[in-house]
């Protein structure tokens, strides 16, 4: 078998996808504007799976760079086959992820497939990975390896506790690294003696440590863009930075002030079921049931924790009794939060939700609805500002005849003027960019791809 080894000068000829190299549905003149976006000319190396990596190659990609994620032949990224399940097998889910991206199916675990990926990574700015720890360098993939050929390679690596430390050759999902920074035990209904769990914590129904994770990569990855702008203007020859992401430290960033409480006063904060340590009134309050709508939740949540907001409130509730000076400020009421909350749940309780959202906004208190994503999908606000998307999906079913149908999701955030939030297209089929890959950036011819394939190397 012949090995494909890595030549140095073609760490100096990074050439940027043609315009056969889109993408689906993504013609000459769209890649003329989208020279413009702020990671335009990037290009990326997605090695993750499932959802942190991922999530962090979908933000960078809606805004412009182009993203080559390489998966296994014949499966894939395990998302794809996660959850509810389209006409075709795959999951609408990974559509979302998967968004822009460009997949090209390699197998990592024989040697001609790494030597693959290891040409592809020579002309990229940026690899991402969430592999365990060490697993890169075993595959000889990892920073010592590659910074021979590209010393500019950004590494931006995601995992549990992070490269370094007792902890880093654990396995770490965001279940057990939400648990272990501290999350989990302020999520959930306190127990009145103790102030403590009341029984086992309540886990939001999703991976928020990944995202998270996703989001901290990210942006760590953009600052490290940034310092090899600035290194390269002062003439430094340092390599490419490796971007370290520990999915329970991008936990405690959310921490707030848990941390430095605990530092300077031993307060060990616990859970508080539907509202906020120290922080009075804001919690979610009962409303009438909606006859037209029994699926939807009859809960609205006010937030009335500032000062002047506190009195709007109170006078649109009729208990003007519960303002003056020993309401006047938070630490006030926080010592009166059963009486203010009691107040405000006999309100809530005897009305629908659409009267306390109209009286709560005449009046400039911060409301909402609880909401499902039947209501999510359909807002107007949303709508709007094209942070729900309609994509177009093209594929084939499971019989193999070619479908097309559309599928909605989330656009991409924050907003940035000239930045479109539609997705160029939904996530690919497995391997739908291999060969235009491979003959774009390697120059493989198509015999060479054909025994790659019937070898098994490439899908």
């Amino acid at each position: 078998m012949p090995m494909l080894t890595v030549l140095p000068e073609q760490a100096a000829s990074k050439h940027r996808c043609s315009n056969t190299c889109t993408g689906p549905g993504l013609s000459s003149s769209s890649s003329e504007s989208e020279n413009d976006l702020p990671l335009a000319g990037i290009r990326i190396l997605e090695m993750g799976q499932l959802i942190a990596g991922p999530f962090a190659g979908q933000l960078l990609g809606q805004f412009g760079a182009e993203i080559i994620k390489i998966e296994t032949p014949k499966t894939g990224d395990p998302l794809r086959v996660w959850r509810e399940l389209d006409e075709d097998g795959t999951s609408p889910w990974f559509r979302s992820i998967g968004r822009n991206k460009k997949s090209v199916a390699i197998d990592l675990r024989q040697l001609e497939g790494r030597e693959l990926v290891k040409k592809l990574a020579v002309k990229c700015d940026v690899i991402i990975e969430n592999f365990k720890p060490g697993t890169l360098e075993k595959w000889s993939l990892g920073p010592a390896d590659l910074h021979r050929y590209n010393p500019d390679l950004i590494f931006t690596r995601v995992s549990g506790y992070g490269q370094t430390g007792p902890w880093s050759p654990r396995p770490g999902y965001a279940s057990v690294c939400e648990a272990e920074s501290g999350f989990r035990y302020i999520n959930g209904f306190p127990d009145p003696e103790t102030d403590g769990l009341a029984g086992p914590p309540v886990r939001p129904n999703i991976s928020l440590g990944d995202s998270v994770a996703g989001l901290h990569a990210a942006f760590g990855t953009v600052l490290a863009l940034l310092q090899k702008q600035r290194r390269k203007a002062r003439g430094s020859t340092e390599k490419g930075a490796t971007v370290d992401v520990s999915i329970v430290e991008s936990m405690l960033n959310l921490m707030e002030g848990i941390i430095p409480e605990y530092d300077r006063k031993g307060k060990v904060r616990g859970p508080s079921g539907s509202s906020v340590t120290g922080i009075v009134p804001t919690n979610a309050y009962p409303c009438l049931p909606d006859s037209s709508s029994a699926h939807s939740p009859n809960y609205v949540v006010i937030g009335g924790n500032g000062d002047s907001i506190y009195k709007r409130l109170m006078k649109t509730i009729d208990r003007e009794d519960l303002t003056g000076p020993r309401f006047e400020h938070n630490i006030q009421r926080v010592k009166r939060q059963k009486q203010i909350e009691d107040a405000i749940i006999a309100w809530t309780s005897v009305r629908s939700i659409e009267e306390v959202l109209a009286k709560m906004n005449k009046a400039g208190v911060p409301v909402g609805r609880v909401v499902t994503v039947k209501e999510v999908v359909e807002n107007d606000q949303l709508i709007s500002r094209g942070a729900i998307q309609v994509v177009d999906v093209e594929t084939e079913d499971k019989e193999g005849i070619e479908r097309e149908w559309t599928v909605k999701m989330p656009g991409t955030f924050p907003v940035i003027d000239g930045v479109s939030s539609k997705p160029k297209w939904a996530g690919p089929q497995l391997g739908a960019h291999t060969d235009e890959v491979l003959k774009a950036e390697l120059g493989l011819g198509d015999h060479e791809i054909a025994r790659l394939r019937r070898e098994r190397i490439i899908g």
